[in-house]
């Protein structure tokens, strides 16, 4: 392990351009429920199709709403961890750094990093469901939130439609500009840093790959070993808060 971190921070001190690419690991270090663990993800305990889809939202908009502002008040309740600070320190210590996410929590901006793409969007970025025009992200001190919670949405100002939560569900496409700036990134970074990402979602799970192909390394930091079929390619295993943290320390001090 050791001598792998020593190779790892050895291309971080080289590289020119990073990317550096998370998933749910990344923000349950923070105590963010993941989706898909089996014992405590979100999909085990709720209902994916009465909550995540246009269809439900049309259904039952107070419902769908109501649990989106429960896991928005919680991500408020949490606090960016290690893994979250030593990104945004990196991205003071390199050239360039885009960070692409499949979390919509905005923890990495808590943390002070820049250039974030949110490739499933954001609980932060509310919009309306018929116009699309941004709204205003409603003040959570006054609910009174739990799983089950109705809260009507919204009215948008412009149409009169419901305010919906502005995350990607399931059903729709990841938003065109993001999609392509993080391949655009992934594409001329010399190093990714792959964190706390099952590489089971599509199509956010084929950056790495594209990384390899484009002759980038590509670090992966996971509690469970990735397997890697490349030399450019790292798997670390551990948290991101732990890990990270001493390869800034190897790479920079």
């Amino acid at each position: 392990m050791n001598q792998l971190l020593e190779t790892s921070a050895a291309y971080l001190k080289c590289a020119h351009t990073i990317v550096v690419f998370t998933g749910a690991g990344a923000s349950s270090e923070s105590g963010i429920a993941t989706f898909r663990d089996a014992l405590t993800g979100l999909w085990e305990r709720f209902d994916a199709q009465r909550l995540a889809t246009a269809q439900a939202f049309k259904a039952d908009p107070s419902l769908v709403w109501g649990w989106y502002e429960w896991r928005r008040a919680q991500a408020q309740s949490v606090l960016p961890n290690p893994g979250h600070a030593a990104v945004a320190q990196l991205g003071r210590l390199v050239s360039k750094i885009t960070i692409v996410t499949q979390n919509v929590d905005s923890l990495h901006e808590r943390a002070s990093s820049e250039n974030v793409l949110h490739l499933h969007g954001s609980l932060s970025s509310p919009r309306c469901f018929e116009c699309a025009i941004p709204m205003d992200v409603p003040d959570v001190d006054g609910y009174n939130l739990g799983y089950g919670s109705r809260i009507e949405p919204p009215v948008c100002p412009e149409c009169g439609g419901l305010c919906r939560p502005g995350v990607v569900w399931f059903g729709e496409s990841l938003p065109l500009d993001v999609w392509e700036a993080a391949v655009a990134a992934v594409a001329e970074c010399d190093v990714l840093l792959s964190i706390g990402t099952s590489g089971a979602v599509y199509p956010a799970a084929a950056l790495p790959k594209q990384a390899l192909s484009s002759g980038a390394v590509v670090i992966h930091i996971n509690p469970d070993r990735v397997a890697v079929s490349s030399e450019n390619e790292i798997s670390l295993v551990g948290k991101g808060g732990v890990i990270l943290p001493q390869l800034l320390a190897r790479a920079f001090n």
